[in-house]
Formats: C-alpha cells, structure tokens, sequence
C-alpha cells in the first residue's frame, strides 16, 4: 500500500495513537477482510496457519518459520476444525489455537494470536482483551505494565488508547514500542517519515 510522505512529531500518546490510525490501520483492516472473505472456514484456517496472504504472500510476522513448520500448524488446525468452530468467543478460540500449535517447535506466541486473529475474522470474533507477546510487552512495560501478563485489559490503558479496537492497540503497541519507550523516559522524540513501514 502506497503511502503519502511527510513527517510528524509523535511527542504524546495521542500523536501516536494518530500515527497508528493513519499509517498501520487500513493495513490491519486489509487482512482482515481477506480472511473474512474466504469462501469457507476451512480455506480461512488452512491459509491463516500456513500464513499466507493474497497471491500467496507470506506475512511479514511468519516470513522466518520454515515452510515444513507452517505446513505442520496448518495441518493440525485442519484436524481441529470443530475446536475452532465451536469457540464462541475470541479468548476461546485464542485458546483453541494454542492448544493444537503453540507446542510445536518454531511456533510463539505471536504467531499463535497471528492466526487466531486471522481465523477469527472468518467467525466474526474480535479479541476483548489486549494479547501481550514480546514486542508488545514492551509497549505495555514502557506504559508501566510489569512483565508475567499475558493480556491488558483495554481500559487499563491510557484514555488516548480508546480510539483504538483491542487489537488495534496490540498492533500499536508493538509497532511502536521505542517511541512508547523515549516518551515514557521524557525524550523528545523528533519526526518519524509518514512513508517508513515499520513492523513489529
């Protein structure tokens, strides 16, 4: 996705929030929508653990994990289909997801809420709760979470977060963890060029 250039100066939460919103939002929505508009579940859940996008394309999250390993998760989310479809809620099926792959070798935690998020867009199902991996984790630790949690709740952030979805802030947070950080230390934190695509 092409972006305008220009430069801002990210020197509060809501500056940064505004960032997020302008640069990563519609992205995030992007696939979102591929994967709530693939044809079935099964199509949704076979893609979402091979973590493959339009054309094929690889997420950036996942671009590092060996195929062979991809192929394995894709498959035992395949064989738990009816875990996956009966999670009412997507703590549920967050969980569901962890269960079938989170043990297998080259698979965290962030690939973990990657594709139940991703599957989730097929059933209709947001996350409630703000999911900390480790990027992340150091979003929330710059805001003055401690570490040992596995989720923030939405509301236990700052008012400047409530413009965003719980997933939202997830992505927010990673994506900008050092400008968190600089702002958390009382560092000016200068302009960051709008074009500049940053992942968590």
């Amino acid at each position: 996705m092409r972006r305008h250039r220009g430069t801002y100066a990210l020197d509060s939460l809501q500056a940064v929030v505004a960032a997020y919103i302008a640069d990563y939002r519609g992205r995030a929505r992007e696939e979102q929508q591929f994967f709530a508009g693939q044809r079935t579940l099964p199509d949704a859940v076979r893609l979402a653990g091979l973590a493959e996008g339009p054309k094929g394309k690889r997420f950036s999250h996942q671009r590092r994990i060996p195929r062979a390993v991809l192929n394995r998760a894709s498959a035992l989310l395949l064989d738990r289909l009816w875990a996956i479809n009966a999670a009412s809620t997507f703590e549920d099926l967050h969980d569901a997801v962890a269960e079938t792959i989170g043990d297998v070798e080259g698979i965290g935690e962030l690939t973990v809420y990657d594709t139940a998020l991703r599957v989730a867009a097929k059933r209709g199902l947001e996350p409630r709760r703000v999911y900390l991996h480790a990027g992340t984790r150091a979003g929330a630790r710059a805001l003055g979470f401690t570490d040992g949690a596995d989720w923030i709740l939405p509301n236990d952030l700052p008012r400047a977060f409530r413009r965003l979805r719980p997933m939202e802030i997830e992505d927010c947070l990673c994506i900008y963890k050092a400008e968190l950080r600089r702002l958390a230390d009382g560092n000016a934190l200068g302009v960051r060029e709008r074009s500049r695509r940053v992942r968590c």
